[in-house]
């Protein structure tokens, strides 16, 4: 059996029979189809423009026909399509390394080389951290704003170690300049405006370019602290010394008072026995005079040796206590 084209149905048989024949596709139909399909898909576009979603570290900023405002709840939002625009800013804290790559650890020299007060080199690296404190002034009011946060940090940080001597920065003197950098950048940014807040400030590693120079301020800072060894080890030996001679001193000043009541009840007695001798000499003197000179001589006579000679310097006889006792 041949089949012929008759150029109207290419799907019509010689039979004239309607079994096993399809349909032509009309173009009204497929392309009223293909609008419904692109329809669909333009408002499914629309619709998921028009849904966004915040977590509880995310703001966003809509910004209706160029009048921004800022969004800060948490959850599912909706948007006008083609009217309104949403930023999605994230509001957690951000890290910025200065004077190294925070990826590789490696030095940038020409941001972390600065110079002391007393015009030595040191290599200093930094690092901040900073968050988004008002989403409009973060996205509108500067164009580059985590680059000015940078340059900032710079000149501040180069400007504070540069009022310190070499030594002070390697040492004590690290928690002054984080503290200086962190309240000058936190008042540049107020005047700036740009809508970031600094959080903290570290300085991360301090060094000497050369390995000779280094070693000079390691031995400094190791004579320091045995300085500090040996004032702290005096101070204890104080504190273990000093209640002793303390109490020593009070047992001493407690015998000299004691010394003391001694002595002037001693010359007390002496006084009122003087007074006593006096007021019967008064009465009687003679014989007031002659006790006295009895008592006295009883007093010295036993303590006494008695030497007799011929008055021609020889002597004849010696008599010691015995006479006294007689």
């Amino acid at each position: 059996m041949s089949t012929e084209n008759n150029g109207h149905n290419p799907y019509a048989n010689n039979g004239g029979s309607n079994y096993g024949q399809r349909r032509p596709i009309r173009p009204k139909a497929v392309g009223k189809t293909a609008g419904i399909i692109a329809a669909l898909v333009f408002a499914l576009i629309i619709v998921l423009n028009s849904v966004y979603s915040l977590t509880e570290n995310q703001n966003a900023v809509v910004t209706t026909l160029g009048n921004p405002s800022a969004v800060t709840t948490s959850g599912i939002h909706f948007a006008i399509p083609f009217i309104q625009k949403v930023h999605i800013v994230d509001m957690t804290v951000h890290g910025l390394a200065i004077g190294y790559d925070e990826k590789t650890d490696a030095s940038i020299e020409y941001e972390s080389l600065m110079i002391t007060s007393d015009f030595n080199f040191l290599d200093v690296s930094c690092y901040i951290e900073y968050a988004v404190s008002d989403p409009i002034k973060y996205l509108y009011n500067a164009q580059e704003p985590e680059d000015i946060l940078k340059m900032l940090a710079q000149s501040y940080i180069r400007d504070t170690v540069g009022l310190y001597a070499v030594d002070e920065v390697l040492t004590t003197g690290r928690y002054e300049i984080q503290a200086a950098v962190s309240t000058k950048l936190t008042q540049r940014l107020e005047a700036e405006d740009i809508g970031l807040q600094i959080k903290n400030v570290t300085i991360q590693d301090v060094d000497t370019p050369t390995s000779e120079v280094k070693a000079a301020f390691d031995a400094v800072e190791t004579a320091k602290q045995n300085a500090d060894t040996l004032v702290n080890e005096a101070n204890q030996y104080r504190a273990e010394q000093l209640p002793a001679a303390e109490a020593e001193a009070d047992k001493v000043l407690q015998e000299a008072e004691a010394q003391k009541e001694a002595r002037i009840n001693e010359a007390n007695g002496q006084v009122a026995r003087f007074n006593a001798l006096y007021s019967e000499y008064v009465k009687f003197p003679v014989i007031t005079k002659q006790r006295m000179y009895f008592e006295t001589m009883e007093e010295l006579l036993p303590q006494m040796q008695i030497i007799i000679t011929d008055g021609e310097g020889e002597t004849l006889n010696i008599f010691n206590n015995d006479i006294g006792n007689q």
